[in-house]
Parts: structure tokens; C-alpha cells; sequence
């Protein structure tokens, strides 16, 4: 992790090195010296493994590859954007739908997800041995096992057919590896979340913040199960985060609402109330593009800027942006569904109705639309000034779930199990009081598009248009096609030499 679990991961490269690049994702074993049976001597050391484990979920490849990112152009939202139609091409060909196993984001994201699998399996590996506390050590892999499970989910909802390895994987096995049922994935998936809950705390704070609790392993596994439209196990678990009176903070977790919904953007304002699984970024790592893979910062932050920006008033009226590389424009049809939306200003900025105006100047990107994203387009006065590259030291975390997320997944769990009613209206009702918005009747679509809005921009638009099977009418006009672009190809390197085949939908 970065922030607030501060991160050792330098130390344990030796040790926990992980290639990104093709075939190599299944290497566990140290180059260079057997450095791995030396390790996990204490508790120090298996600490320093767990934080190793945390380092990938924030993971950015080399290329600038984020799940953020990548789903923001996939989803009927945004487009891809950037200087040009080869501009971040990975991005490009999911955003128009022209992607092929050769080319797309599904080496990075792939890379991105064992990496993860196989931090944790070494840590899991090792911990049992480890001569520490035994309710620290059973918490280390509470944890590890929750994150295992996390970076299961991503890799089995982008890819669908996943080798599912359990333990490390030795060099003379790395090539007879195979892919699993997906419901086994899933299978495994739920019983890591609901082995992990009884070892992990109720809550976290100050430098532990960022680290999972059980309220966060209850939300995940809410999450699985509403994927898997289990709609009762979802709803039950959504409902021990949410609380007994939505609207109210948690009596077990004491998760809240914030009062104003634009500071759940405010870079200063990590960790709030509402935050249930918050990626953590810091700008001290001292990035820079010799190394643009090693920082620690959100890339985000100037990918969504407006580019050459100027800002031409003086009255304090408009924001300082960042000139930014007008990545993730967002669409006409997301701008036509918000525009009278009290949350439209905390998501959108409209930078081409003030170039209209005269109050600043930009140079229109690739698909510009004029409006970029405002919950990571950077001000100036989030800009990095210590050493490294300040494009690439933002220090906004992302949200992976958070309050209004689980609202509204209980909610739609109740709508489409047949459960309460009056719950899935209250839960619905309190995120739209919460932007002085009126209540309307908790149906499916109702609750499906309260989801746009408040979530826009947050990375689970594609996500929710996949699950719900609505996809091909969203992106059909897109180049989406039904059948095929509900997952991503196997990466072509991965297949070279080893027993991993291409799923059915891309061959």
C-alpha cells in the first residue's frame, strides 16, 4: 500500500519477484540467488510481505494501464480520448471495440491480478511458520486471503477462463497450467471472503486505515454475490456493512454517508467515513518516467486534465486545472442524463463551455467533448513539487467500494430477490437525500441508473452493464458485440508454450 501502509515493496523484490511481461507472470521463483528461503524469518519480514501483497492493488504497468482507466474507455461514459487514435492504443481499440489478443489492456490488467495471486500465495506459503504472534499471524492471512480473493474477482469478471492456483507454482510447473471452471473460481472466491471475516478486525485506523476489515471483506463478498445474482447471500452481506437505518452511520462499522458529496473527492479527505475498500496513492515516492511503473502516484490525476489549459480569469471563478492529456472525455449521452444532476458539477467539468465563454483556453483532444472528468482532473494546487515527476505523484486515492456503492447493490439485491421492499426504498432514498434529490420508486432501472450517476466515472459503469447483460444496447454502436466483448481475449503471450488456451468467445 501507499499512504497510510507504508510500502516495503523495494526490499521484497528478490524475494517476491513477479515478471510483467508474457509467460513470465507465472515465475515465482528469486533470479539470482535463492533469496526467498532466507525470508519470513519474523514477523518484521512477513509484515513486509503483506505489504507486498497491498502494493498491487494499486499496481500501474510501465504502459500507464489502470482498471480505471481501461473500464472508463470501455463504458458507454467516456471514450478513450488523448492526443490521438493511437494515443494509449490499449486503451483505444476496448473503447471502439476493435481490441484482439495481440492488442488491449489485457496484458497489463492480466499481469496486474497473478502478480497479486502470486504475492499472496508465497506470503500464505510462509506464514504458518513464521514464530510471531498467533492472532497477529491469523489476521496477516486473514488479509492475504481477502486480497487473494480480490485479485480473483477482477481476473475471473475481465477474462471469465483463469488458471486457479491456490500455492506457488514452481518453474518446472509453470508450463502445465491450467485454466478452471469459472463457477470453481467463483467457488473459491466466496469461501476466501467468508474464511477471512472471523481473523480480521471491525474497524481500522490512523497508519492501519488502508488495511482490510471485516466490513470491507462483508462488502466484497455482498459484491461476488450479487454477480453471481445470489441476490438473498448478497443482500445479507450488503446489509451488515450498510447498517439497520440507511442513512444513518453503522452500528458495527460505523460507515456514514458524507453530508457533501463532493468531498468525497477531495484529495485530503482519504479514508472519510463512507470509504469501505480505498486504493491508497502518496506523492513521496519520487516517480518518474525513468521508471514510470515504480510510482506511487495516481496516474489518473493528469490523464483526465483538459490539455494545453490555460485559465484566463483572475476572479478565482474557475479552477486552477492541471494541463492534462484530455484522456477519458465523457460523453454527450452521460452529460444529457446529468446535466440537472446536483452531482453533475462534482463530476463533470465543462471546459468547452467555458472556452464558449472566453474565460479559458484548451486544445481539444482526440473524441473531445468538452467535458472531462472533475472527480481526477488535478488543480494546480495538487501538484507535486518534491523530487520526481509530478505528472506522476497525485496522491488521490480511488475509491474501490464505498457506502453509496453498497446502498445500492443491497438495494438492487432486494429489488430483483424479492426481498424488502421498504429497505431497497430507504436505501435508495438515502443516496438521492443525500444530494437533496426526491425519492422515486426503488425499481430495478431506477436503481441501475442511480448507479450512473453517482458512481460515474469510479470504474463500475462497464462492469454493471456487462453484469446485467445490458452491454450490447449500451455499445452496440460502439463496435460491441454480443457474445465476444463480455470478457477480455487472453493475453497471445500467455498461450505461447504453456497449456492456456483462448476462451471460446475469441477464438
Amino acid at each position: 500500500m501507499k499512504t497510510k501502509f507504508n510500502t516495503y515493496f523495494a526490499a521484497l523484490l528478490g524475494v517476491l519477484l513477479v515478471s510483467s511481461c508474457g509467460k513470465d507472470f507465472l515465475e515465482v521463483e528469486p533470479r539470482g540467488s535463492d533469496l526467498e528461503s532466507n525470508y519470513y524469518r519474523n514477523r518484521d519480514e512477513a509484515y513486509k510481505g503483506l505489504v507486498a501483497v497491498y502494493d498491487v492493488v494499486g499496481y500501474m504497468s510501465g504502459g500507464l494501464v489502470t482498471k480505471v482507466g481501461a473500464v472508463n474507455s470501455a463504458s458507454d461514459d467516456h471514450y478513450a480520448g488523448g492526443g490521438g487514435p493511437t494515443d494509449m492504443t490499449v486503451f483505444q481499440v476496448w473503447s471502439n471495440y476493435t481490441l484482439d489478443p495481440s492488442v488491449g489492456p489485457q496484458e497489463a490488467l492480466w499481469a496486474k491480478g497473478y502478480s497479486g495471486v502470486f504475492r499472496a500465495n508465497v506470503l500464505l506459503s510462509k506464514l504458518p511458520a513464521v514464530p510471531m504472534d498467533e492472532e497477529e499471524k491469523a489476521r496477516f492471512i486473514a488479509e492475504t486471503r481477502l486480497l487473494r480473493a480480490y485479485f480473483y474477482f477482477d481476473l475471473v469478471r475481465l477474462f471469465k477462463n483463469i488458471p486457479l492456483l491456490t500455492s506457488p507454482v514452481s518453474a518446472a510447473d509453470m508450463y502445465n497450467v491450467l485454466q478452471a471452471n469459472p463457477d470453481d473460481v467463483y467457488a473459491f472466491i466466496e469461501q476466501e471472503l467468508q474464511e477471512s471475516i472471523a481473523d480480521l478486525p471491525n474497524t481500522v485506523f490512523g497508519e492501519e486505515a488502508a488495511r482490510a476489515n471485516r466490513g470491507m471483506a462483508h462488502a466484497l463478498l455482498g459484491k461476488v454475490y450479487l454477480y453471481r445474482e445470489k441476490f438473498t447471500e448478497a443482500a445479507a452481506e450488503l446489509a451488515q456493512v450498510n447498517g439497520a437505518t440507511p442513512g444513518q452511520p453503522s452500528a458495527i462499522y460505523g460507515y456514514d454517508l458524507l453530508d457533501n458529496y463532493s468531498d468525497l473527492f477531495r484529495m485530503d479527505n482519504e479514508f472519510n467515513s463512507e470509504s469501505i475498500f480505498e486504493i491508497s496513492f502518496t506523492n513521496t515516492s519520487a516517480g518518474n518516467w525513468g521508471c514510470s511503473a515504480c510510482t506511487e502516484g495516481n496516474i489518473l490525476n493528469v490523464m483526465a486534465g483538459p490539455r494545453g489549459f490555460k485559465n484566463l480569469t483572475n476572479d478565482g471563478s474557475v479552477p486552477n486545472y492541471v494541463s492534462g492529456w484530455s484522456f477519458f472525455p465523457i460523453t454527450p449521452d452521460l452529460v444529457s442524463v446529468m446535466e440537472d444532476d446536483p452531482r453533475f458539477s462534482s463530476t463533470v467539468a465543462d471546459i468547452g463551455g467555458l472556452a464558449e465563454e472566453g474565460k479559458v483556453e484548451y486544445t481539444p483532444g482526440y473524441m473531445d467533448t468538452g467535458y472531462f472528468l472533475e472527480k481526477f482532473a488535478a488543480k494546480v494546487e495538487d501538484r507535486w513539487t518534491g523530487a520526481g515527476d509530478a505528472d506522476l505523484n497525485y496522491p488521490q486515492n480511488i475509491y474501490e467500494i464505498r457506502l453509496a456503492d453498497t446502498y445500492l447493490m443491497e438495494a438492487e439485491a432486494l429489488v430483483r430477490g424479492g426481498g424488502n421492499a421498504a429497505r431497497a426504498q430507504a436505501l435508495l432514498d438515502a443516496v438521492r437525500d443525500r444530494v437533496g434529490l426526491p425519492s422515486i420508486p426503488a425499481t430495478f432501472d431506477n436503481i441501475f441508473n442511480e448507479r450512473r450517476l453517482e458512481l460515474a466515472g469510479e470504474g463500475h459503469r462497464w462492469f454493471d452493464l456487462i453484469r446485467t447483460n445490458k452491454a450490447a444496447a449500451a455499445l452496440g454502436g460502439r463496435g460491441f458485440q454480443e457474445g465476444k466483448h463480455e470478457i477480455l481475449p487472453i493475453p497471445l503471450l500467455e498461450m505461447e508454450n504453456t497449456k492456456i488456451v483462448q476462451s471460446d468467445e475469441w477464438k
